[in-house]
């Protein structure tokens, strides 16, 4: 069965097309800075937002019309394989990512929820298989099962902590059997809602436990390739979530010795719950040689929630982009599309309309971004900033020449301090100039 008969292959066409079914900026095959937009940015298509979200929200039913949805869970999810295979070919994408319970429903048991996956993920491989499209991540969802309601390897119930255990082992599973490259750690309930009853040092010493636990299955099945993703964020569903921030995420993989094997899976609406930028996560999680992967959104700031948008503010993608050129990429991690389409677009078509809309916006950010890497203007602007560093005491500063004592010395004799101004208006009025 064809899902999408009336959408052929989406194509390149170029800016001044009007066909609302072709990219006006992203050209796959177009070089930037040595490599393909293709190579560079690494699409990814979400399963959950874009196969399983029904457009329900808190105050009404789903509306969104799906041709795959049947009365039988396993035939939905058998149709949903065969409807997100045909939707990545049309895109041209070459990656998807999924939650265990996003492609098989879980049953009456654990022992049948396995089972189920089992089949699916068959079906998936074989589309896999059929079409060259892979892999970039996949995940258990300890989040939405209610006995997850105190948590999952932060829960106070160890039968409940073994119930976690036991998806992530099947996942790192399903990750071998289809060669995936990336397995992300979103605590969507490891956290807390109340701090009097909780005891955060043993939940977080729990959580690292699992953590461990994954690396050494993974070895031992021989998929020690398999990177791990942390993904930050503060607050959603819990109050207070452990991995607040990249910095925060940071502080805890270090502190239990697993920087190894684990990077940062980075969300852009996350970010700004954290009160943060995402070129600030970026920017720290770069800094740590852990920027993993990227789950392309943004966020309404006129609201203080999750909101999955597709991303399409030029400007933020552009200063995202700028960091992830600065990282040198982040394969094997890529850009995925955690955003899901409006509740008011709920036809089947504003799925590629939507993708599309970001690809598009995601092509501009790299073009622009490579335009700034290539005249230096970032580079000379903090070259320039930062040049009292290059000679004299800044030099013996960074050299580990200086103390206190000789720091203050040079302060008496030098005490008449002249600041430059930054200029900081005319420069981000010359940083518009580069958006494509």
């Amino acid at each position: 069965m064809t899902y999408f008969p009336s959408i052929d292959k989406i194509k390149y066409e170029g800016a001044e097309s009007t066909n609302p079914f072709a990219f006006r900026h992203y050209n796959p095959e177009e070089v930037v800075l040595g490599k393909t937009m293709k190579e560079h940015l690494r699409f990814s298509v979400a399963y959950w937002h874009t196969f399983t979200n029904d457009g329900s929200d808190p105050f009404g039913k789903g509306v969104n019309q799906r041709d795959w949805l049947t009365d039988d869970p396993m035939e939905t999810a058998k149709n949903r394989v065969e409807a997100s295979f045909e939707f990545f070919e049309k895109l041209g994408v070459e990656y998807f990512c999924f939650h265990d319970m996003d492609v098989a429903p879980y049953g009456g048991s654990l022992e049948e929820f396995f089972t189920n996956l089992d089949m699916i993920t068959d079906l998936i491989k074989e589309k896999m298989d059929q079409t060259g499209i892979k892999l970039l991540w996949n995940t258990a969802d300890r989040h939405s099962n209610p006995i997850y309601v105190h948590g999952a390897a932060s829960s106070s119930n160890a039968d409940v902590y073994a119930v976690s255990a036991a998806q992530v082992k099947k996942g790192i599973d399903i990750s071998k059997k289809l060669g995936g490259k990336n397995f992300v750690f979103w605590g969507g309930r490891e956290g807390y809602e109340n701090l009097i009853n909780t005891n955060m040092k043993l939940e977080e010493e729990n959580i690292a436990r699992l953590y461990h636990m994954s690396i050494d299955y993974s070895n031992k099945i021989g998929h020690e390739e398999l990177m791990f993703l942390l993904e930050p964020k503060p607050k959603e569903p819990m109050k207070h979530q452990y991995d607040f921030d990249a910095a925060t995420s940071m502080s805890f993989l270090q502190k239990y010795d697993l920087t190894d094997r684990f990077k940062l899976n980075l969300e852009a609406n996350h970010a700004t719950l954290a009160g943060h930028t995402f070129e600030h996560e970026m920017n720290v999680a770069r800094n740590y040689d852990a920027l993993g992967s990227l789950d392309a959104n943004q966020g309404d700031m006129l609201l203080g929630w999750d909101t999955d948008e597709f991303p399409t503010d030029v400007y933020s993608v552009t200063l995202a982009m700028v960091e992830f050129l600065e990282n040198g990429g982040i394969e094997p991690g890529g850009i995925n599309f955690d955003a899901k389409v409006r509740r008011t677009s709920f036809e089947m078509e504003d799925l590629f309309l939507a993708h599309i809309a970001g690809m598009d916006t995601f092509a501009r950010g790299l073009k622009a971004a490579a335009k700034i890497k290539e005249t230096r203007f970032l580079d000379e602007l903090k070259e320039k900033r930062y040049a009292s560093y290059e000679t004299g005491i800044g030099s013996d500063i960074l050299s580990g020449k200086t103390d206190l004592e000789t720091l203050t010395t040079y302060a008496l004799a030098h005490d008449d301090v002249k600041n430059e101004s930054s200029h900081i208006e005319h420069i981000k009025s010359k940083l518009n100039d580069y958006l494509i």
